[in-house]
């Protein structure tokens, strides 16, 4: 049975992946229907992937509670788009806030198929629906510019996993939760990043005998 805590994070992280989604539709200064397809489409994309991968019902198709609310959230922030003083500032910090519980989250929904399998759906779940987003909205997405994203996700997802069993669930799901928002929070703050690959120039034919 899911915990009260680990429901609560669940509709927190949809509400503010859809939030998210919904502020690049504003970005690009789009109408409220964008603004709902984009943000329903950032909360429920990666839940939807993990649904498919573990062959499961799709939980927006099973209670279409959670489609209403990213609706409804997301054609709220129609309407208040306009008075942070700096949109994409609110989107990437709504962004860690969704990444950080959906990760847990989507572990949680794992478990029963092993460590591997859960620590790989918490990713899939907190990854797919920013990459949705971004992708939709013409913008390059996080995890394709080395940004510490992923990997933030990863290790939010194994902590829970982790720890899940041995301490209360509760405690596991706020560790977690926890540890992958402030890995991307500094990552934000400190314009942290993963090294990238650099090719190489490549040998000549006469330095490799041609």
């Amino acid at each position: 049975m899911i915990s009260d805590i680990l429901a609560i994070a669940g509709w927190i992280g949809l509400v503010a992946f859809a939030v998210s989604g919904a502020l690049v539709a504003s970005r690009k200064q789009m109408d409220i229907i964008a603004f709902v397809f984009f943000g329903t489409a950032t909360a429920i994309g990666g839940g939807t992937m993990r649904d498919l991968v573990l062959d499961l019902p799709v939980f927006w198709v099973k209670d279409t509670t959670a489609l209403i609310v990213a609706a409804i959230a997301s054609a709220l922030t129609f309407f208040v788009a306009h008075l942070p003083q700096s949109r994409l500032r609110l989107l990437l910090w709504l962004d860690a806030l969704g990444m950080a519980v959906f990760c847990v989250v989507g572990a949680a929904a794992g478990l029963d198929h092993g460590a591997v399998v859960a620590v790989t759906c918490g990713v899939i779940t907190a990854v797919v629906g920013g990459f949705i987003r971004d992708m939709m909205g013409a913008e390059e997405a996080a995890i394709m510019r080395g940004e510490i994203y992923a990997s933030a996700a990863f290790l939010g997802a194994l902590i829970f996993v982790l720890l899940h069993g041995v301490v209360a669930r509760d405690i596991a799901v706020i560790a977690g939760t926890l540890a992958a928002f402030a890995l991307r929070g500094a990552a934000l703050a400190f314009g942290w990043r993963l090294p990238v690959y650099r090719a190489k120039r490549g040998r000549s034919r006469e330095e490799i005998g041609l």
